[in-house]
């Protein structure tokens, strides 16, 4: 408009100079209007514009506030970018590498101590932050999913050693030659436990799962197992002279998953419950700096004490168990996200998942040493889960990204 008509218009339409309290062709203003447009832009919609400045140009300013160019950003601030989304693998490569350097100072005993930082005073955090940031009424509605349990105990006692059973059946008959019957016997073993407990929790919660529905069945999958692994091993073996201490196995799982959860779950009444919440993002990464201490202790004791096999037998039988988890890991993933009967949302679906596919190795090598003592076959026996061990961790992180992308796109369309 001319000059002379100016007068009387709203603010947003006159030039910025003419702005009431405006300081005219200073640089206070300029950057001040700079700073306006940079904060605005970034939270209004693009349709809208700032000062009557239009879309394009209120994105041509941020962009160059924020460096410029398709490419903006340092090649630092993208290597960070990059170290921050992908800090699990990374820290998966490195856990490995460096139990493989000093495979002296990640083993069980050595002066770092990790089965004490990691494996007790860790795990018992992680379960006492689990107890902590879930409510009573999310636990109790994941047990009364009676369904969804059902179903995953069915996988873990029913599924998983008929897997193993048939599995061994076809190679003594089309490939006697692959594997010494001891190994192939100690597969069936481990296919008769539960469910490990804290890989289970810890990636579930790496990935965004339900974590309720994880501690529910890592709860019942082994209090379930004191009896009925004792029970698939006699059928499976047809030996009657199994005992176990039965008592032991029930104090050490309460002592090293209800226990900590119930404390958590009473420090909700107290104001640790806001500190958590307002350092939710602080704690998530320190789950995940706890399970990448597992993975390196894990290996360490691995490349430090051996598995008392051959290398042949450790390669083919290392082959067999990928084979075989990442098949389980898939199957039942597909299983519980699409299947109708189940009606898991996709959160339960990646608890489900992992629960479904893991095999104890803290329950399952005293249960092994307990039933077979003596027996010259104890390190054939004692193998396949010591190998799946650090294998389900190895495996299950590469999961992790996409189950945790997987969930919290069902959380978006939810927040619309």
């Amino acid at each position: 408009l001319p000059r002379g008509r100016r007068q009387g218009l709203p603010q947003h339409l006159l030039p910025r100079g003419r702005r009431q309290g405006s300081p005219q062709h200073s640089g206070a203003g300029n950057i001040k209007s700079i700073e306006n447009v940079c904060f605005r832009g970034i939270f209004s919609s693009p349709a809208s514009s700032v000062d009557g400045t239009s879309p394009d140009e209120s994105q041509g300013v941020i962009d160059v506030s924020r460096g410029g160019g398709a490419g903006g950003g340092s090649l630092l601030d993208r290597g960070l970018e990059f170290a921050s989304k992908n800090f699990f693998l990374l820290g998966m490569a490195t856990a490995v590498s460096m139990a493989r350097l000093a495979p002296s100072l990640g083993k069980n005993g050595s002066i770092l101590r990790p089965e004490i930082f990691f494996g007790q005073y860790g795990v018992s955090a992680i379960f006492a932050l689990s107890g902590l940031s879930l409510a009573f009424g999310e636990l109790q509605n994941a047990f009364e999913n009676i369904k969804l349990n059902a179903i995953i105990q069915f996988v873990t006692f029913a599924v998983w050693p008929a897997i193993g059973f048939t599995t061994t059946r076809i190679i003594e008959t089309f490939m006697p030659q692959l594997l010494p019957k001891s190994l192939l016997e100690g597969l069936v073993i481990l296919s008769c436990l539960p469910t490990t407990i804290n890989m289970c929790i810890l990636l579930t919660s790496t990935s965004g799962g339900s974590v309720p529905t994880a501690l529910c069945n890592v709860v019942l999958s082994n209090m379930s197992g004191i009896l009925l692994t004792p029970a698939l091993l006699m059928k499976l073996f047809g030996t009657s002279a199994i005992e176990l201490p039965f008592l032991d196995l029930v104090v050490k799982l309460c002592k090293k998953v209800l226990l900590p959860v119930t404390i958590g779950q009473g420090l909700r009444a107290t104001p640790v419950k806001g500190f958590y919440s307002k350092h939710a993002k602080f704690f998530k990464r320190l789950q995940e700096i706890v399970l990448l201490g597992i993975v390196w202790n894990a290996f360490a004791n691995a490349f430090t004490s051996g598995i008392g096999i051959n290398l042949g037998d450790t390669v083919i039988l290392l082959t067999l168990l990928s084979a075989i988890h990442v098949g389980a890991v898939l199957g039942l993933f597909t299983f519980f996200r699409q299947s109708k009967i189940v009606g898991a949302n996709r959160s339960e679906a990646v608890a489900a998942t992992f629960c479904g596919s893991h095999k104890t190795l803290a329950f399952g090598l005293p249960l092994i040493n307990t039933i077979f003592d003596g027996s010259p076959s104890l390190a054939a026996y004692c193998a396949p889960i010591m190998l799946i061990h650090p294998l389900q961790l190895v495996l299950g992180s590469f999961f992790v990204p996409y189950f945790e992308r997987f969930v919290s796109e069902e959380e978006e369309v939810k927040a619309i």
